[in-house]
Parts: structure tokens; C-alpha cells; sequence
């Protein structure tokens, strides 16, 4: 109840000001005005220095929907707590901004349909202590969450059986800074839903869940209450639509599908090796790029899940090197030595691009990326295998989220029996691609993408008979 009548106050407070003009009706003006904030979650510029979020998203593909004359316009404010006092305030038609639909927030704006659930944790230091189990546990601790977020809500909820639990709420900072916090041991605990946590436990190894606060809840849009209510409708139809057809499904597996795929001892490693080992050879990844235009993180990645930046790897297959190389991959890139870094990184590159190249040009990107790495460790045919057989069982062929539930049945008699290709040990490339997403996140977190040709590149060496690739 605090928070809701602290929104009160903020309103009448604004009263005393001239609040601006109400927003001319979205059908008269075919412009969407979104209120939303900076962050993992909702609105950020990704390394390809791009637009990106699942919220972003998600609002140009209901603006497209919409209509093609409709544009959308996206008002950024500060935090979260600054997201509803906005909107009530007539500066946006709707706010998407990964807001938790609760009973207070429920009072002062209307809500879409919900298109995701999220359960609320404590989130804790491995390194600095237990795993809180209890809400004594939390008692003399110091604990901090933004400002006007549900998590401060349930805080006040347990509060009232427990009165010694004591918080901070700060309004200008994010969720996943306070989780930056608990990991460097400025904090204590803080609160997050359960997919931000995954994220950031990604490039936080020391990172863990502690208790659930509360039951799961929902995330939807917000609406001023009875203002726009045909906008409102179309939204509910919009989410319904792709709830339906696999495209939200699609978009959770781009930003979430690969988070959980790590183990925090994995995540560990790699940022022990991002510091010692991948300098050496940052710019033969760099060269590589300039001849694909593949992100030279991306393929590092892919080097560190094949070889961990050993140029001297070997499988008892006989696979080799930084890129771990075939002999049949390797003779067919020109490549003379496989325990040769540069060969290897570039013809490892090239080799993604010319999987790419051969999938069908509807597959859109990330998928076609993805699915080329799939075909990088398993092969085009059983690749292929795994696409027919997701049609067969009405799931879309050109989806990654989709292809990769196929992938693993190709080791099932009832299924690769069916299938042109036979047998193949299907789940691999699953946890290949997915860890290496999950790899390709972190670098982009911590290095700087590279765009300018390099002074000094050698583009003397090509494959015989492949040629540049433009």
C-alpha cells in the first residue's frame, strides 16, 4: 500500500505542475509511444551496436501487427521506478518494461495478457556465505533492491510476520547492478526473478539462488486504466497470436534458452582462459572476421567449446587443433596444417559461413547461425534429418528453439529408423551450440567488438579453389 499511495503522491505532486497533453489515439496518429528502461531485459544496445531486449522486440513485432503505417517510438526513462509514474502521467501509450503484474500495480494500470512467468529469488555469494533457506536468515543482512520493483513489494509482504527484516531501496539503479554488487561482496543479498539471475549468473559464476519469495508470478503490459482500450485489445490478440504460433516461444529461447546451459565451474574456466590465453590469439580471431564477417567473438567461442584455446588438440578421432578440425574439413579449406592456429581459426570461419550458406535463405538470423554451428559439430545431413523431423511433428524446421527438441531423437531407433541420414548422437550439438551462445555472451560482455580493418591484416592466405568470400 505504500507504494501505491507514493504513486498517488508523485501524481498529485506532478498536479501542481502542467502535465502535458494526452496522446492523441493511436489510430489517429499511427505512432506507438513505449515507455521503458535501459536493461537486460527490456531495451539495450547489443555488440553488433544494435537494438535489442525482449521487450524491444517484442513491441516492434506488436507495431508491425498493428499495420505497416504504424511506428513505434520508444521513451526511455531512468530505472524502473520510474516506468508507471510516466505512463500515468499521459507520456505513453503502454509501458513495456519486464514489470511483474501485481495486485498494487494492478490498481493503478491496467495489464495485458501475461507472456511470461517469473519466480522470484534471493540471490546470494557462494563465496561470502550460505544459501539463505528461511527469511530469519536474511535478519541483520544487508540487502538492497531497486526502488518501485515487485521485489520490494514481497520484501514488505514478509516484513509483516517478520518485522527485524530490514532492506534498502535505492531508485536509481537496475536489478542487474545490485546483482554486480552481490557478486563483488559489496552486498549482501538482493532479489531477482529467476531469468535475469540466470543471465547474470552467466557471467558471474559466484552467483546462486538462495529462497524463493513468494509464488510465481506474471509479466505482461502496462496500460493507463480505460484510456486505450482498443490498444489494449489488440495487444491480448497480438500475444495470444504468437503464443500460439511459437514465435514467443522463439524469442524466450533467443534471450534465455542457452542460460542455464552452464555450469558455474565452467564458467569459471572460461573466465580464467578470457584472461590468460584468449590474448594470444584475439587477433587471428580479428583476421577471421575480416575475411567472414563473422563477430571474431562468436568464433572464439566456438574455438574455446572445441579445443579451449589449445592449438595442439587432438581427439582420439584424430580431430585437431584450435578450430578441431577433420582431415576431410581441412583438405576441403586448403588447410596444410591443422595445428596451425591462423589456418585453423580462418578455416574454421570460413567453413560456418559456407554451412550457412548452404541452409535455406527463409532461415532467419540468429537461427541460421545456430543451426550452422549444429552442422558445424553433427553434420548437414543429420541436420537436415533434424529439420524434417520437426516438420513432421508440426514444429517449424526454421527454428532453432524447435530444431534443437529434434536434435536429441536422432539417436531413437522409432525416429532415425525414419529418417534418410540414420543414427547420429543428436544431443551433442545441442549442448555445442547452447554452451557456445552462452561463451559468445560473456565475450561480448567483456570485449569490444571490432569493426575497423586491420593495419597490418595478411589476406594472402586463402583455400585453394574456395576464394574470398565477400
Amino acid at each position: 500500500m505504500r507504494m501505491f499511495f507514493l504513486m498517488l503522491l508523485m501524481l498529485v505532486s506532478a498536479g501542481c505542475k502542467k502535465l502535458p497533453e494526452p496522446l492523441p489515439d493511436v489510430r489517429q496518429s499511427k505512432e506507438l509511444i513505449v515507455v521503458t528502461h535501459n536493461g537486460p531485459n527490456t531495451y539495450y544496445v547489443n555488440g553488433d551496436n544494435a537494438f535489442a531486449g525482449l521487450e524491444y522486440d517484442l513491441v516492434r513485432l506488436f507495431a508491425a501487427d498493428l499495420g505497416p503505417e504504424y511506428k513505434v517510438s520508444f521513451l526511455l526513462v531512468g530505472n524502473i521506478s520510474e516506468v508507471l509514474p510516466t505512463l500515468l502521467e499521459g507520456r505513453a501509450h503502454m509501458a513495456a518494461a519486464d514489470l511483474t503484474i501485481t495486485s498494487i500495480r494492478k490498481r493503478m494500470v491496467d495489464f495485458s495478457m501475461p507472456y511470461q512467468g517469473v519466480q522470484q529469488y534471493v540471490v546470494y555469494n557462494t563465496e561470502q556465505g550460505k544459501a539463505p533457506k528461511k527469511v530469519q536468515d536474511l535478519l541483520n543482512a544487508n540487502i538492497v533492491v531497486p526502488a518501485g520493483t515487485s521485489y520490494a513489494e514481497r520484501l514488505r509482504a514478509l516484513s509483516k510476520d517478520e518485522p527485524q527484516l530490514v532492506w534498502e531501496e535505492l531508485g536509481n539503479v537496475s536489478a542487474d547492478e545490485l546483482l554486480e554488487k552481490v557478486a563483488t561482496g559489496e552486498l549482501d543479498y538482493t532479489v531477482a526473478d529467476d531469468h535475469l539471475a540466470a543471465v547474470l549468473g552467466n557471467y558471474y559464476p559466484n552467483l546462486r539462488n538462495g529462497m524463493a519469495l513468494g509464488k510465481p508470478e506474471d509479466i505482461g503490459w502496462a496500460f493507463p486504466k480505460e484510456r486505450y482500450p482498443w490498444l489494449k485489445e489488440k495487444a491480448n490478440a497480438f500475444i495470444a497470436r504468437i503464443k500460439k504460433d511459437g514465435t514467443l516461444r522463439n524469442l524466450l529461447d533467443r534471450y534465455y534458452g542457452h542460460s542455464n546451459r552452464l555450469k558455474p565451474i565452467d564458467v569459471t574456466a572460461f573466465l580464467q582462459r578470457s584472461k590468460t590465453i584468449l590474448p594470444q590469439f584475439i587477433g587471428l580471431f580479428k583476421q577471421a572476421q575480416e575475411l567472414t564477417s563473422l563477430d571474431w567473438r562468436l568464433l572464439a567461442a566456438v574455438s574455446y567449446q572445441e579445443s579451449h584455446w589449445d592449438r595442439f588438440n587432438t581427439s582420439p578421432t584424430n580431430v585437431r587443433g584450435m578450430m578441431m578440425l577433420t582431415e576431410d574439413t581441412a583438405d576441403r579449406m586448403g588447410v596444410t596444417d591443422r595445428l596451425d592456429a591462423k589456418q585453423s581459426i580462418i578455416a574454421g570461419a570460413r567453413y560456418i559461413v559456407l554451412l550457412k550458406e548452404s541452409l535455406p535463405e527463409r532461415i532467419a538470423e540468429p537461427d541460421k547461425t545456430w543451426m550452422a554451428l549444429a552442422a558445424y559439430n553433427i553434420g548437414l545431413a543429420h541436420l537436415e534429418d533434424a529439420r524434417v523431423l520437426a516438420q513432421r511433428m508440426k514444429l517449424n524446421p526454421d527454428s532453432w528453439a524447435d530444431v534443437k527438441k529434434t536434435l536429441p531423437l536422432l539417436n531413437k531407433v522409432e525416429y532415425y529408423s525414419t529418417l534418410k541420414y540414420g543414427y547420429a548422437s543428436g544431443g551433442a550439438p545441442v549442448v555445442f551450440v547452447e554452451s557456445i551462445r552462452t561463451y559468445h555472451k560473456i565475450l561480448e560482455r567483456h570485449e569490444p567488438s571490432h569493426k575497423q580493418l586491420l593495419p597490418d591484416l595478411d589476406l594472402a592466405w586463402f583455400s585453394p579453389g574456395f576464394g574470398p568470400i565477400p
